[in-house]
């Protein structure tokens, strides 16, 4: 896939009840190395993901509203509120669950990275980031909170950038891109792209570096992700990244 690809997120049911739009993978698309997985959840009381296992990959929980709360082998038990992050690197292998952290649930993003081969093995990690640590830039109608990359607090072994992009009114921008593989994904609204509009729970997929042109009409929200690939594979097998 040299071309801009557009993808729509597939709606889902994973965990216990949990509510999903999975941008990746997909049958039809698979991952986009070095990015494993990109899922928009909706954690409703009674519902989460229990008691589970990884191995060999690191993620990045953003939240967009609510709080989540993060409990694991390595004696961790945080709750990450709105607007805050979470990170860890399962490596050779940890245990967690993620349920709400109140009555009225929560609603976020968790991006899977592909780790390095010669860190699949190695000593898993666990990270929170509180909302006030997250830079925001504000200018004009348009408000971007950098998550991954730039001075973000949120560590990471893959070179990776991660923006929340929230405009509330008319807008254009022309945003870089600072690594091979990116996409932008609309989570509310609707964005004119120099290869397209893309509406709600819609991804453009772009093997290049450079800059890509955003307008928008009406309020939006919309994420940028991109990264270098790693060229190894990608291999899921259950919550295992071989």
């Amino acid at each position: 896939m040299d071309r801009p690809v557009k993808v729509a997120a597939a709606a889902i049911e994973d965990g216990a009840g949990v509510r999903i739009w999975r941008v990746f993978p997909s049958p039809e698309y698979g991952s986009f190395d070095p990015f494993v997985l990109l899922d928009e959840f909706f954690v409703k009381k009674g519902t989460g993901f229990p008691e589970h296992q990884h191995r060999g990959f690191e993620a990045v929980t953003y939240m967009i509203d609510g709080a989540f709360r993060h409990k694991d082998t390595l004696g961790n038990d945080t709750t990450v509120l709105e607007g805050g992050a979470q990170r860890f690197s399962a490596g050779k292998g940890i245990v967690h669950s993620e349920m709400p952290g109140s009555d009225e649930g929560c609603h976020g993003f968790q991006l899977w990275i592909n780790l390095p081969i010669h860190l699949k093995r190695s000593e898993p990690e666990y990270q929170q980031v509180n909302p006030e640590q997250i830079k925001t830039e504000v200018n004009g109608n348009v408000e971007i909170r950098t998550i991954l990359g730039g001075n973000s607090p949120v560590k990471h072994f893959t070179p990776a950038q991660f923006k929340d992009f929230r405009l509330s009114g008319a807008s254009s921008l022309s945003l870089p891109i600072p690594f091979h593989n990116g996409f932008l994904y609309v989570y509310s609204g609707e964005v004119e792209t120099e290869y397209g509009p893309l509406m709600a729970h819609e991804a453009l997929f772009l093997k290049k570096t450079g800059v890509i042109q955003v307008d928008a009409k009406d309020p939006v929200r919309f994420i940028m992700v991109s990264g270098n690939p790693l060229n190894q594979p990608i291999v899921i097998r259950g919550s295992f990244v071989e």
